[in-house]
């Protein structure tokens, strides 16, 4: 049986901070076993009172369907409580919306990838409340998609956004308490910060061994089998590419209105890339990029999901398209996540590296070399001093 934080939060509540009046950080899918979301049950508890709510991207129930709407507070019908947003006017909560708080609690199921932005809401939430002289406290989650995976590159200065604040691989493997955790001992030491740990959850579980249930965190996240592609995939909004939103199955479903299906197909084969197959198909988006066109392209199906390396495969898509249709507008320009000069692509990527090695033909076994050496260095020196679960 797998306990998250929100089952626990009566039981492993942090004793100094009984009483304390709380603001909660949530989203659709912050819910028990039981589907009960944390808003009832914070609401219901006796060792806090909860004073507000804060909705980070998508709303704290799915309001916005699209990436990148901006959403402004309101009311709650239920409890008469604020909801503040963190996806509008601001990012990072000001100090009116911390004077009736004591505690900041989050409690969002993240998918695994550093493109994700309730990590980076999270940061801000701690940066604020270090600020503020305010508390933190952390609901862990399951990473859906293994906490004993990494992969990609730890993106350089420079290309801080709010899909990367600081560094992480891609696929960081962690939880987010476990990203709360580097980032208040590496960031904000003098924090006043608690992780209420989940019970039964081992690094190696996916999220269909927990036998938790799967709610959207957003909108274009709806299976599991999503987030698995999903540290790949989210590459391809750096580009002119379909990433499949506007689609039943976004991420999953890529393509263009210029794309020839078998001629693609037949150059992704040629990487032999390990876990995954390409069904070639024409599919037409309903919103996003290519709304309403024809588009040729593929759906992504893994095989092999140990094997299966969504970065990689997401590149070697990229660099086939490249190569296929070299006078195609490739990549998507500026503005990207409120980044108004660097490419979207050097944002996701957090480096021009890759676009550069994509450009003059670099090798992909080359490349994964690269982004490789920096993903160990990391692990090794960093990662591994904030794991708090076991294999």
């Amino acid at each position: 049986m797998i306990y998250t934080g929100l089952d626990l939060v009566e039981k492993e509540w942090p004793k100094r901070l009984k009483g304390a009046r709380v603001g909660l950080v949530v989203h659709p899918a912050s819910v028990n076993g039981r589907l009960e979301h944390a808003a009832d049950i914070v609401l219901k508890s006796k060792r806090f009172k909860l004073n507000a709510f804060f909705g980070p991207q998508h709303g704290i129930r799915g309001e916005t369907q699209d990436n990148m709407i901006e959403w402004e507070g309101f009311k709650d019908k239920k409890t008469g409580l604020p909801v503040y947003s963190l996806y509008g006017n601001v990012r990072k909560p000001a100090p009116e919306m911390l004077k009736d708080i004591d505690v900041m609690v989050i409690d969002m199921q993240d998918v695994g990838s550093r493109y994700y932005t309730f990590i980076w809401t999270m940061e801000l939430c701690m940066q604020a409340c270090l600020e503020n002289n305010k508390s933190v406290v952390i609901l862990d989650r399951p990473n859906p998609i293994g906490g004993h995976i990494t992969e990609g590159h730890v993106f350089n200065a420079g290309y801080e956004s709010f899909v990367g604040q600081r560094p992480l691989p891609v696929r960081h493997g962690m939880t987010i308490g476990e990203i709360g955790n580097y980032l208040k001992n590496e960031f904000y030491p003098a924090l006043d910060f608690h992780v209420i740990k989940m019970k039964g959850w081992k690094r190696r579980m996916w999220f269909d061994e927990t036998k938790l249930p799967w709610v959207l965190p957003s909108p274009n996240m709806p299976t599991l089998d999503t987030a698995i592609v999903y540290p790949g995939m989210c590459l391809l909004e750096g580009t002119m590419l379909s990433e499949g939103r506007g689609t039943t199955r976004p991420f999953e479903i890529f393509g263009a209105p210029f794309i020839e299906p078998e001629k693609l197909i037949k150059r992704l084969n040629g990487f032999k890339l390990q876990g995954v197959f390409f069904r070639l198909m024409y599919f037409q988006p309903t919103f996003q990029k290519r709304a309403g066109k024809l588009c040729g392209g593929a759906q992504i199906h893994v095989g092999d999901r140990k094997k299966f390396k969504p970065f990689k495969t997401a590149v070697a898509i990229i660099k086939a398209v490249h190569e296929l249709y070299p006078k195609e507008d490739l990549w998507k320009q500026p503005p990207y996540e409120y980044e108004m000069v660097k490419m979207p692509i050097d944002i996701l990527a957090g480096t021009n590296r890759l676009r550069n090695d994509i450009e003059k033909g670099e090798r992909i076994d080359k490349m994964e070399e690269w982004w490789s050496e920096q993903r160990r260095e990391f692990d090794k020196t960093v990662r591994k001093e904030f794991l708090m679960y076991e294999l």
